[in-house]
């Protein structure tokens, strides 16, 4: 009687690995996508916290509070918020953070390839009182890996309103390169 090995021949193995590689081939552009839309969605809810601490704030103290791209020490300037951004009350109105002045929200940089820009020219927002934000309205671009068609437009109007879109072509491009 002849007894069986057991185990793969070389043509099996070949064959089971070029499965696996195909496989692989398919699927990691899609767990590539689901991650830089969780990362994106995650920005997207930060940022929307932020605005929501700030209003919150300056309604209920009658301060000011200024939301801007930065850390702990103060703002940055420039439109790109992708190295996060913080919001602090504003008791001075100078619109620059000091030590007294409580820091009321730090968002850490962003993750893998997401961006966050603001209109050109609104390098910070400032909260008043009644709600509503001065200077004209303020627009960020929220783009990521996926590409510039999965870019979506995140508006603040001088009321205060809150409200996301599609961006244009031009500014979803924008989005997407390097700063």
């Amino acid at each position: 009687m002849r007894r069986r090995n057991a185990g793969f021949t070389l043509i099996e193995a070949v064959i089971s690995l070029s499965v696996a590689s195909i496989l692989a081939g398919i699927a990691l552009p899609a767990v590539h996508g689901v991650a830089e839309a969780g990362r994106s969605g995650a920005a997207k809810g930060t940022l929307v916290e932020s605005w929501m601490v700030s209003t919150s704030h300056a309604a209920n103290t009658g301060s000011e509070v200024v939301l801007c791209p930065g850390d702990a020490g103060g703002c940055r300037g420039g439109i790109d918020w992708s190295h996060g951004w913080i919001a602090f009350a504003d008791l001075d109105g100078d619109r620059t953070r000091s030590p007294r002045e409580t820091l009321l929200k730090r968002a850490e940089p962003l993750g893998g390839k997401v961006h966050l820009r603001s209109t050109a020219g609104r390098t910070r927002m400032v909260f008043q009182p009644n709600g509503s934000n001065a200077g004209s309205n303020i627009t960020w671009t929220l783009c990521d890996g996926r590409g510039p068609e999965a870019a979506i437009t995140i508006v603040v109007a001088n009321n205060g309103r809150l409200r996301t879109g599609t961006p244009t072509a031009a500014a979803a491009l924008a989005c997407m390169a390097p700063m």
